[in-house]
């Protein structure tokens, strides 16, 4: 009975942090503007959210080149390099927002 109350435990306390930290990708989202032209589930301007975690799933290298797509405002579509607006926030926020997206 004890292995379970610990396991519950730390399932929580793992379930809590992870919902913290897509509050803060989703925060980080919304003031830096990203919805003008995203969504989570449908094109707009740019693509969806969606749309983003599902060409970089599986890929080991995904999380990092979103972030560094983010962070230099260059990124490749359909082969070409295209201009977005850099992110502005800190690495921290990056990271959450880069988790963010990729979890949808």
């Amino acid at each position: 009975m004890r292995v379970v109350t610990i396991l519950a435990l730390a399932a929580g306390v793992g379930w809590s942090f992870g919902a913290h930290a897509q509050d803060a990708g989703e925060a980080a989202i919304k003031k830096s503007g990203c919805l003008k032209c995203h969504s989570v589930s449908a094109d707009k301007d740019g693509p969806a959210f969606k749309k983003t975690a599902a060409k970089y799933k599986g890929k080991a290298d995904g999380a990092a080149t979103v972030q560094g797509e983010l962070k230099s405002g260059m990124m490749k579509v359909d082969g070409k390099d295209v201009k977005h607006a850099a992110f502005k926030g800190s690495d921290a926020e990056l990271k959450s927002v880069v988790a963010y997206i990729l979890s949808r």
